[in-house]
């Protein structure tokens, strides 16, 4: 059985594909979008810090932009210790993640140019250690928006949800009118999405760009009194659709 069909099968068995329209609901259903890998890692101080950093400078970066996915890297704005880094794997396709996946196990010129990190000494580890995400763009939102510009803010907004349908009210309510107004006052959202494996499901998780905090609070400032997000939290079918908000604030990595 060739490696597509069998994941194909695989996803149908786990679910993965199956819940994939209605998770989506709002646009028709669209396969023609990327699937988002974000790793969180709790890193060992500034060394660590500096040993992932070139990990992917010189070995992961190469390896995907091959491959045409796109990496995004961030620090948390408050720069607390220890310090925490968050890695965005834009992928093309959930087929591309997961061969992309089991290349990096495989590959010969990645795996020499990996060696410094995959044989990091054990007392000197670059991490304590590293949370993984899986998450699914939006129907209304198919694909990555890189920022404009090497600066700024970005704000990270994880919304739970108390049930399943809950999130897939919520997924809906974003394609059907909130991305929408996003665009229309003048955000900059990079992505939206949904979690398909992580912390926090059923959950979804959206990123926005800003130049600066200023930005970000003027804008914030005019979403809430604004006449379609009122007309669109009113409705009965979106009613208690979010449990619980996570923010955080992030500033990118040179490297990405």
């Amino acid at each position: 059985m060739k490696r597509r069909s069998f994941l194909k099968k695989s996803a149908y068995a786990s679910g993965a594909i199956v819940a994939a329209p209605s998770l989506n609901a709002g646009p028709a259903p669209t396969t023609d979008k990327d699937f988002y890998e974000l790793k969180v890692y709790h890193l060992n101080g500034g060394a660590g810090r500096n040993q992932l950093q070139k990990y992917y400078t010189e070995a992961v970066i190469p390896f995907l932009k091959k491959r045409g996915a796109k990496v995004l890297a961030f620090n948390e704005f408050s720069m607390e210790e220890p310090p925490v880094m968050y890695i965005l794997h834009a992928h093309k396709s959930l087929s591309d993640y997961y061969d992309t996946t089991l290349a990096m196990r495989t590959d010969p010129e990645f795996l020499e140019a990996a060696k410094e990190y995959t044989q990091v000494p054990v007392n000197s580890p670059v991490y304590a250690r590293f949370e993984t995400f899986l998450m699914e763009a939006f129907d209304g939102f198919p694909r990555l928006s890189e920022p404009g510009q090497k600066g700024g803010l970005l704000e990270m907004r994880i919304y739970e949800s108390y049930c399943e349908d809950a999130g897939i009210r919520k997924v809906k309510m974003f394609n059907d009118g909130e991305i929408q107004l996003f665009n229309n006052l003048g955000f900059h959202p990079l992505l939206f999405s949904q979690h398909l494996a992580g912390q926090y499901m059923p959950a979804l998780t959206y990123m926005l760009w800003f130049n600066d905090m200023e930005e970000r609070d003027a804008l914030w400032a005019k979403f809430g009194p604004s006449p379609e997000w009122r007309e669109m939290s009113r409705k009965e079918e979106y009613a208690n659709t979010v449990s619980k908000i996570h923010k955080k604030f992030l500033v990118p990595v040179d490297f990405s």
